[in-house]
């Protein structure tokens, strides 16, 4: 994998990302400061902005992906997924009232994964995945963008952790294999309204699909998934913005639901 020419350049923007989040006041767009205009780049700059979570005494506890929804990439200008790491810190209980601590925040549905055992080697078969999957639950993210308005392309979002922010499991555990994680149905309420509709197949066709390109994406940046990580497998639908005082619950299809509420 090639990296930027200059790493200060890239420790520079993760640090404007930092200072970003801590302060909420967004920043411009990144992509026209790295001097390597490529996705590798952006995620140098991932590493980056992640190593000053770990200094600070944060962990990796799993991998998103992001950007599965045809629908999502149409409303952020973009035409391909991409992953970021969640922290211990990012986990929010479900039914939590969550602090205002965000800058422009939306919430999406989505099919969480939690593993048994590591997924390593060089192909990874859908096997393989199945059999590395102990279950699976509802989930809702928080996606968060540190770049003003949302204006983001594919190496702004990946450079920003691909917009990560919160997470929250719900308490369902469900087999995978008694599951159709490609026909569920998906429906996001806000505030008690229905204001987001989806499917399983809106996830790169399947849930199992995107996550099956991330364990193999993970492998070949020499970071794989592996027993107890969590996996968020992507939007089931068009993300949705949020407020204080909003309360959002997700309902999936055989998983059941999971709910939030943010701080007025």
């Amino acid at each position: 994998m090639s990296l930027p020419a200059d790493g200060t350049v890239v420790d520079g923007i993760a640090r404007d990302l930092a200072t970003a989040r801590a302060s909420r006041k967004p920043i411009e767009p990144i992509e026209s400061r790295l001097d390597e205009r490529s996705v590798a780049s952006a995620y140098a700059v991932q590493r980056s902005v992640v190593a000053r979570w770990l200094r600070a005494g944060d962990r990796v506890v799993g991998r998103k992906i992001g950007l599965t929804s045809v629908a999502v990439q149409k409303q952020l200008g973009v035409d391909q997924p991409d992953f970021g790491a969640l922290l211990a810190s990012m986990e929010a209980s479900a039914g939590e009232i969550i602090a205002n601590t965000f800058i422009q925040p939306r919430v999406e549905a989505e099919v969480a994964f939690i593993l048994s055992r590591d997924l390593t080697g060089e192909l990874i078969t859908p096997s393989d995945l199945q059999r590395a999957i102990a279950w699976a639950t509802p989930a809702i993210e928080i996606v968060d963008s540190r770049i003003r308005d949302w204006k983001i392309g594919i190496m702004d979002t990946i450079a920003d952790n691909a917009s990560s922010a919160r997470y929250v499991l719900g308490t369902a555990r469900r087999r995978v294999e008694d599951l159709d994680l490609r026909l569920c149905g998906m429906v996001l309420e806000k505030n008690g309204e229905a204001c987001s509709l989806g499917v399983g197949a809106a996830c790169l066709g399947h849930p199992l699909r995107a996550a099956l390109w991330l364990a193999r994406t993970m492998v070949s940046h020499d970071s794989p998934v592996g027993e107890g990580d969590i996996v968020l497998s992507g939007a089931l639908g068009p993300v949705v913005g949020v407020g204080g005082g909003d309360r959002i619950v997700a309902r999936i299809q055989g998983l059941g639901s999971v709910s939030v509420a943010f701080e007025r």
